[in-house]
C-alpha cells in the first residue's frame, strides 16, 4: 500500500496557530522582561493573522482520511472564536497586570485551549474530537489555577478537573461504545452504518447516553451543572470571560459533528433527552439566579439558564433548529463578552467588585457604561428590540415549526422569569445610590471595545435575517 501524503491546507489555521502558541511562549523566555506587553501583542497579531488565513480560503475540504473537515459552519465558528478570544485580550489586560498574572503563559496556555477548540471544530473523527476537548481542557485548569495565590482559583481548578475527567472518561466510553457498534470511528461512517441498520442496537443506545451525559457536564446543563458556579465565581475574571464565550462555540461544533453528523439516525432518541437537559436547565438557571448576590455567580446560573435554550434549537433535529442554536450560542457569546467586561471595568487591585450591589448608582457616575450595561442585560433578557429577544425568538420559532408547542411555552414562560435579574441590575444602576465611589478601571482600547460591544447589540438588527441565514447555509450541508 502506497503511502501517501496528506493535504495539509485545510489545516493551515490551525498549524500556524500552534507555530505561534510556541514562539510566544520562547519570545516570552528570552524577551518577556526587556520587553513588556510582548506575548500579548504577539498572540493578537497571531490571531488576527489565523483569521486572516481562514477569510482567505474558504473551499470546503476534507483531509486525513476524512478526520479533519473544513466546511462553511466550521469557519464561521473558528472566526468567532478567534475574535471572542482577541477581545478576551483586549479586555482583561489591565485587570491582569494587576494581579501578577500578564505573563507569557498565560498567553500560550490562551492559544493552546484556541488551538483545541478549532480541532473540536473541524473534527470528523471521534479521536480527533476528543483530542481537540482533551487540549482544550487541560488549557482551561491550568488557566483557571493561574493565581496560585487565591484559594478560590485554587478550589476552582480542582472541581472542574475532577469533574471534567470524569465527563472525558463518560465521552470516552461511550464512544467506545459506538464503536464497538458500528466498526469505526469516523462519523461519517458511523452515520451511514446506522442509517443501514448496520449496528449493535442496544450497544449503540447506551453509547449515545453515555455520550449525552458526558455533553451535559461539559455544557454545564442541569443535572450536570454542579461545577459551573464555583468555577465562574472562583476563577479569575479574565478567564471566567474567555470559559463563559468561546468554548460555547466549540460545544455546539461537538454537539453538530457528534448527534448530527454522526448519530443523527438516532435523533428520536436523543431529542427526548436533550428536552430533559434542556427544559431543567432553563427552569433550574433562571430560579436560582435570582437569589444570588454576586455577579459572576449569576452570570454563572444565566449561563446554565441560556445553554438549555440553546438546546432547545437542537433537539428539533431541523436545519432551521440547527441555525437558531448556532445564531444564538454566538450571539450569547458576544453579549457574555459585555457582561464580564463590565466587571472588569469596575474591578481594581483591591478589589474584584463583582458584587451585584458594585452597580449600585453607577448611572449618576458614568451614565455611557450604564447604558451599555443596560444594552447587555435587556439584549440577556431577551426582551426586543435587541439582538438577544432576536436569538431566543429564532429558537421558539423552531419549536412552533417542529410542533413542540408546550416546550416554545415551557421556555417562554422561564424566560420570563429571567427577566427579573437582568432588570434588577438595571434598577440598582439607575435608581439607587451608590454605596461608595464607583471607578472604572480600564484603558481607552477596553473602553472603547466595551461601548462597541453594546452598540453592536442594535446596530446589528437590520442585519438579522441576513446573519440567520448565513447560520443556515453553513448547516445545510449536515442537516
Amino acid at each position: 500500500m502506497e503511502f501517501q501524503i496528506p493535504d495539509f491546507a485545510p489545516a493551515y489555521p490551525e498549524i500556524f496557530l500552534l507555530c505561534m502558541a510556541g514562539a510566544v511562549l520562547l519570545l516570552d523566555l528570552f524577551f518577556g522582561e526587556k520587553i513588556k506587553g510582548l506575548a500579548y501583542t504577539v498572540s493578537i497579531a497571531s490571531l488576527l493573522v489565523t483569521i486572516a488565513l481562514i477569510v482567505g480560503s474558504t473551499q470546503q475540504a476534507t483531509t486525513f482520511n476524512g478526520m479533519f473537515l473544513r466546511d462553511l459552519m466550521g469557519d464561521i465558528l473558528k472566526i468567532a472564536v478567534l475574535l471572542f478570544t482577541t477581545m478576551v485580550f483586549i479586555y482583561s489586560r489591565l485587570y491582569q497586570q494587576d494581579r501578577d498574572i500578564f505573563k507569557g503563559e498565560y498567553f500560550v496556555l490562551a492559544l493552546t485551549a484556541v488551538l483545541g477548540m478549532m480541532v473540536m471544530i473541524s473534527a470528523g473523527n471521534m479521536l480527533l474530537l476528543y483530542l481537540g476537548l482533551e487540549l482544550l481542557s487541560l488549557s482551561m485548569y491550568s488557566l483557571i489555577a493561574m493565581r496560585r495565590d487565591s484559594l478560590y482559583a485554587t478550589e476552582a481548578a480542582m472541581k472542574y478537573f475532577v469533574l471534567g475527567a470524569l465527563a472525558s472518561g463518560i465521552l470516552l466510553y461511550g464512544m467506545s461504545m459506538i464503536y464497538v457498534a458500528t466498526g469505526t470511528l469516523d462519523l461519517a461512517q458511523i452515520h451511514a452504518a446506522i442509517s443501514a441498520g448496520d449496528s449493535a442496537n442496544l450497544v449503540l443506545a447506551l453509547g449515545l447516553v453515555f455520550v449525552v451525559v458526558a455533553i451535559g457536564f461539559k455544557l454545564g446543563a442541569v443535572p450536570f451543572h454542579m461545577w459551573v458556579p464555583d468555577v465562574y465565581q472562583g476563577s479569575p475574571t479574565s478567564v471566567t470571560l474567555f470559559l463563559g464565550s468561546a468554548p460555547k462555540l466549540a460545544a455546539f461544533a461537538m454537539l453538530m459533528r457528534l448527534l448530527v453528523g454522526g448519530l443523527e439516525a438516532m435523533s428520536d432518541q436523543w431529542q427526548q433527552m436533550l428536552i430533559i437537559l434542556a427544559l431543567f436547565s432553563i427552569g433550574f438557571g433562571n430560579i436560582v439566579a435570582i437569589a444570588q448576590t454576586n455577579m459572576k455567580r449569576m452570570l454563572a446560573y444565566s449561563a446554565i439558564s441560556h445553554v438549555g435554550f440553546f438546546l432547545l434549537g437542537m433537539l428539533t433535529a431541523t436545519r432551521d433548529g440547527y441555525a437558531a442554536s448556532m445564531f444564538y450560542i454566538l450571539v450569547y457569546g458576544f453579549m457574555t463578552l459585555g457582561s464580564f467586561g463590565m466587571i472588569l471595568l469596575l474591578s481594581n487591585k483591591d478589589s474584584e467588585s463583582d458584587m451585584i450591589a458594585n452597580f449600585k448608582g453607577m448611572f449618576s457616575a458614568h451614565p455611557l457604561y450604564a447604558l451599555v450595561m443596560t444594552l447587555l442585560m435587556v439584549s440577556l433578557a431577551g426582551i426586543p428590540p435587541l439582538i438577544g429577544f432576536n436569538a431566543k425568538l429564532a429558537v421558539i420559532n423552531a419549536l412552533v415549526e417542529s410542533r413542540l408547542y408546550w416546550v416554545a411555552v415551557v421556555a417562554v414562560l422561564f424566560s420570563v422569569v429571567g427577566a427579573f435579574y437582568y432588570l434588577r441590575i438595571v434598577k440598582l444602576m439607575f435608581f439607587d445610590p451608590p454605596e461608595g465611589e464607583v471607578q472604572l478601571n480600564g484603558g481607552m482600547e477596553m473602553r472603547t471595545l466595551l461601548v462597541v460591544n453594546g452598540l453592536a447589540l442594535i446596530v446589528a438588527l437590520p442585519w438579522i435575517g441576513w446573519l440567520i441565514q448565513i447560520c443556515n447555509s453553513a448547516l445545510a450541508q449536515l442537516a
